[in-house]
């Protein structure tokens, strides 16, 4: 009994941890969840409209059309396919929004609550709409499957010891903003959740497939994307220690993918 006593903050803690867990849509993988969407979906949209104000955004009309375009067609396959499968409230509180950025940066990212950000230096390797709803497919996932979320609970877990979000923004603010940038990437380190960043990416081009698919787009388009993206050279880390799948990683993957998404697709 005094064993059991002892041990029984640990258990507790334990238990609540396995109750603040969520599934992640057509994967069905287990995913911490301690943060509310709302206060999610809350300093999602401050920190985009901060980025926006900072950031230049494209005045190329033909090029931001494109990336709407892509995005809303994207927009409707995601709330399709979750309302099709019972999903529709975990889109709850999202104000989708889709912007094109100057930078000669090769990126795009996807806040919770679909909020989207295309820079323009990604756009020669897009190649084409087909090749752009690869990028926003993927990132879009990343949303739609709580990512953001799960780093951020992983964090506040490992950094915070998981107290609770309420706390941690009152006592730690600093600490907790830049919790909330690391859980898309930014400055994260190699550490605890390195293996998690990778299942990520998988996740999403998995969930990525599924929705260009749906959207209009042929999905055969994210090999030869990635294919792209390989070629751009520059020194990669090896893939133990990568945030990324390696790129031939990724491709063997997408193609073993290809035949589900491809259920999916429907020729405009």
């Amino acid at each position: 009994m005094k064993n059991y006593l002892h041990n029984f903050p640990v258990i507790f803690f334990l238990a609540l941890v396995l109750a603040a867990c969520s599934t992640v849509p057509l994967t069905g993988r287990r995913q911490l969840d301690l943060v509310p969407s709302s206060t999610m979906l809350s300093m999602s949209f401050q920190q985009y409209g901060q980025f926006l104000q900072e950031n230049r955004v494209s005045s190329n009309a033909q090029q931001t059309e494109m990336v709407k375009r892509v995005g809303r067609s994207i927009q409707g396959a995601v709330e399709k396919y979750m309302a099709d499968n019972n999903w529709r409230h975990q889109l709850e509180g999202y104000q989708w929004e889709f912007n094109l950025v100057e930078s000669k940066e090769v990126n795009a990212w996807c806040m919770p609550g679909g909020k989207v950000v295309v820079y323009t230096g990604i756009l020669p390797v897009a190649k084409d709409e087909n090749g752009l709803a690869v990028v926003m497919g993927h990132e879009i996932a990343h949303a739609v499957a709580k990512h953001g979320n799960e780093r951020m609970s992983q964090g506040m877990l490992t950094e915070l010891g998981g107290v609770a979000l309420a706390v941690a923004l009152r006592d730690k603010p600093q600490q907790t903003q830049q919790l909330f940038m690391n859980a898309f990437g930014a400055g994260a380190q190699v550490g605890v959740l390195l293996p998690f960043s990778r299942v990520h990416e998988s996740e999403a081009d998995h969930l990525g497939l599924i929705f260009m698919a749906m959207a209009g787009y042929d999905p055969h388009g994210a090999v030869t994307f990635w294919e792209r993206m390989a070629q751009q050279g520059g020194a990669k880390p090896p893939e133990f220690l990568s945030t990324h799948p390696s790129d031939q990683t990724r491709i063997n993957k997408i193609k073993a993918e290809l035949p589900e998404a491809l259920k999916y697709y429907q020729r405009p």
